[in-house]
């Protein structure tokens, strides 16, 4: 081994040659060491170079991170006051929306009283009318009810049943019976034409209809019963009167037995009964 002054190293490092050609330089230990030395300070410095752009990068890092966190807080920021924004509109049109609901329903609520009280005003007026109008048809009816009972309570009524058979002796008008019994009520026959043996019940209508038939046969039974109770024997038999006739009341009454009498002109005639009718006696 040569002494450590003489080691030859090539190395085209160091060569000025501006041929380019590698050139053999000698290499002492001094230079060796020269050169680790060298070495150790150019990889320090890189070092020290990697470090301080790593704290560059990291400071540049940090950097962002708080831009990045004021973004944010300035987001949160935004975000809160365009919630509260939000939530103060909301309020003031949920508010707003009360109010004018309110105001609707109290509106509402007095033209419902207002229209409540004009109905209630028009329905008491229409009830008063109608009885103010009830009392004057039932007084006029009442009035002409008694015109035809004088009609028939005439003596051309007595004379036309003469001509018929039946000796009329005598009659009465709004006769009243049904005492005998507790079982029994009181009830009047409109005219009551009688003899020793027979009487004729006359039950007088301004409009003679179907149901007064059967209320005339209702009126003869029980005054029958009452005859009975009394010792009464005599025969009765049944008429309807009636300045107007309606529907089939005078068919039906002939098909009952009973006689009708009908305003003819300007007096009140027994009608003439079909053929085969036989007047029915209670």
């Amino acid at each position: 081994m040569p002494p450590r002054s003489t080691i030859l190293w090539y190395n085209g490092a160091h060569s000025n040659d501006k041929s380019g050609i590698m050139s053999a330089q000698p290499l002492t230990y001094e230079s060796v060491l020269e050169l680790i030395r060298e070495n150790s300070r150019e990889s320090h410095r890189e070092i020290q170079e990697f470090r301080r752009s790593l704290k560059e990068q990291g400071a540049e890092f940090d950097r962002r991170m708080q831009e990045s966190d004021r973004r944010m807080q300035e987001s949160d920021r935004q975000m809160k006051e365009r919630d509260a924004k939000y939530a103060a509109e909301h309020a003031k049109m949920r508010q707003e929306s009360d109010r004018q609901m309110k105001e609707r329903d109290a509106k509402y609520a007095a033209e419902h009283a207002k229209m409540q009280q004009e109905t209630d005003r028009l329905r008491q007026e229409a009830e008063r009318q109608s009885k103010a109008t009830n009392k004057k048809i039932g007084e006029l009816t009442g009035s002409m009810g008694r015109v035809i009972e004088r009609m028939v309570a005439g003596h051309n009524i007595v004379k036309q049943f003469r001509e018929l058979g039946y000796v009329i002796s005598s009659y009465s008008r709004n006769k009243t019976f049904g005492h005998s019994s507790p079982l029994e009520y009181q009830s009047e026959i409109d005219l009551f034409l009688e003899n020793g043996e027979i009487a004729i019940l006359v039950e007088v209508k301004t409009t003679l209809k179907d149901k007064n038939i059967g209320g005339l046969i209702d009126k003869l039974e029980r005054f029958r019963r009452d005859a009975d109770a009394k010792g009464d024997k005599r025969r009765f038999l049944g008429a309807v009167a009636g300045a107007v006739v309606e529907g089939d009341a005078q068919e039906i009454a002939h098909q009952s037995g009973i006689y009708v009498i009908a305003q003819s002109g300007k007096a009140m005639k027994i009608v003439p009964t079909p053929p085969g009718f036989k007047a029915r006696e209670w």
